[in-house]
């Protein structure tokens, strides 16, 4: 199953590639969410080769993970890959720069069921494609609001 969207951030590429690589600030997150996220390897900067691992609780069930930074091409490209409870994922960034102070952003998530149940799970989520589909604009949309947001906007 794939979902995509694009989005327009009035901001240079470069800033926003900072913004989506900073791997920090999203491990912060996840943890201010109830995620227990570590990185494995790297310290933090963009590279082939960071990894980590974590879980969550997703619908009532603790949820492992692993991902690894695969592909960074700064500042056009970032690409994870890895493994849930029976689900490969990878997760694709892209960025192209429409201007000098504007940058379309493209982000991909594809999830492949590697057993049984989980096929059983992306079967449910099909029939419901349309409002999961429409939940992953809305949070990429709110995303590129909120970089729109800070760009510009002197830090503390």
């Amino acid at each position: 199953m794939q979902f995509s969207t694009k989005e327009d951030v009035d901001a240079p590429i470069e800033y926003v590639f900072a913004q989506l690589s900073d791997f920090d600030g999203f491990e912060r997150a996840a943890l201010r969410r109830g995620a227990d996220v570590q990185r494995i390897t790297g310290d933090g900067r963009p590279q082939v080769g960071t990894k980590w691992r974590g879980r969550a609780d997703f619908r009532g069930k603790e949820r492992k993970f692993e991902a690894e930074l695969v592909k960074c091409e700064a500042p056009t490209e970032l690409q994870l890959s890895g493994q849930s409870d029976g689900f490969d994922f990878s997760v694709v960034a892209e960025l192209v720069a429409l201007s000098p102070n504007r940058t379309r952003m493209r982000i991909a998530i594809e999830l492949k069921p590697r057993i049984l149940s989980a096929r059983l799970v992306m079967q449910s989520a099909r029939l419901a494609k349309h409002t999961l589909t429409k939940r992953y604009k809305e949070r990429i949309r709110a995303f590129a609001t909120d970089l729109n947001g800070r760009y510009g906007r002197p830090t503390a």
